[in-house]
């Protein structure tokens, strides 16, 4: 008889082999997303097991008191069909009873999610190429994101994302090899931004600013520093400026994804979403 299926939250040394599927699937994650995911929500990560082995992966990450966001759903390919996958969704849904769920799916998948109480929302895309040569911006100051006072900073944050999310922003600008940079403007914050080493190449993740540029002067601040390899952006569709900006600069679309919640999504100010944190946490 075969061992009985254990899902569980992962260990923190077990999240990295979560990391190393994504990059098989072609996800391209950070180097370093395993310690700040994990601060994130430190049960958010689960897992099926089966005689000490992962079989299966996924985020149900709860973020504020009525939020959550489910990604990094992987199966490995030889035990897919059997039912294990979905028994983990299963236990990621029932871990966020009662919040608003948010994902990124394929998009060819919409029709599987909205019967699961699913609704779109808008389309996220990938934008990416070689790293963009463009002139310092005017009339704002960059600092390190160490030097801002970190409430103002969650605050310009949480606006964007749709609520408060301090121990993941501590941690997600803090992270070895991410570099974290502000504008500063006449009223204080204008815009930030997190420059993030992949597996290939580099993503700028988030990109918030209060106008396009204020999010050119910080792709002009923060694109000298990146990896080798492939600058990337993902960014919400319906942000005409956001799309503008990046197709501007040479950047081609890669793919998409369905932005979906099982209800009203948080208020979020997308017009300020130039690019997104990550598809796995939202």
């Amino acid at each position: 008889m075969s061992a009985a299926l254990d899902i569980r939250p992962m260990r923190p040394d077990e999240v990295p082999l979560a990391v190393e599927w994504a990059a098989r699937e072609g996800w391209n994650p950070g180097l370093n997303d395993a310690t700040a995911f994990g601060a994130a929500d430190p049960q958010g990560f689960l897992c099926a097991m089966r005689g000490g082995e992962m079989l299966a992966c996924i985020t149900a990450v709860k973020t504020g008191a009525d939020f959550g966001f489910i990604g990094f759903y992987i199966a490995r390919p030889d035990i897919r069909g059997q039912g294990i996958g979905f028994a983990l969704w299963q236990a990621a849904m029932k871990r966020l009873e009662g919040r608003c769920i948010g994902l990124d799916g394929v998009v060819a998948q919409q029709a599987n999610y909205r019967k699961v109480g699913f609704t779109l929302a808008w389309n996220n895309a990938r934008y990416q190429g070689a790293a963009p040569l463009i002139p310092p911006g005017d009339g704002v100051r960059m600092v390190d994101a160490a030097e801002v006072d970190f409430a103002a900073l969650l605050a310009f944050d949480a606006g964007c994302f749709g609520t408060p999310r301090p121990d993941f922003l501590r941690a997600w600008i803090s992270t070895p090899g991410h570099r974290a940079r502000v504008a500063l403007g006449p009223s204080g914050i204008a815009g930030y931004a997190v420059l993030r080493p992949c597996l290939e190449g580099s993503k700028l993740a988030p990109l918030f600013a209060l106008e396009a540029a204020v999010a050119r002067a910080l792709i002009a601040d923060l694109a000298p520093h990146r990896a080798p390899g492939p600058f990337i952006l993902d960014l919400p569709e319906p942000h005409a400026e956001a799309v503008a900006l990046a197709q501007g600069m040479g950047l081609e679309k890669t793919f998409e994804t369905a932005r979906m919640y099982t209800r009203e999504p948080p208020v979020m100010a997308r017009e300020r979403i130039f690019g997104l944190t990550s598809f796995e946490l939202g």
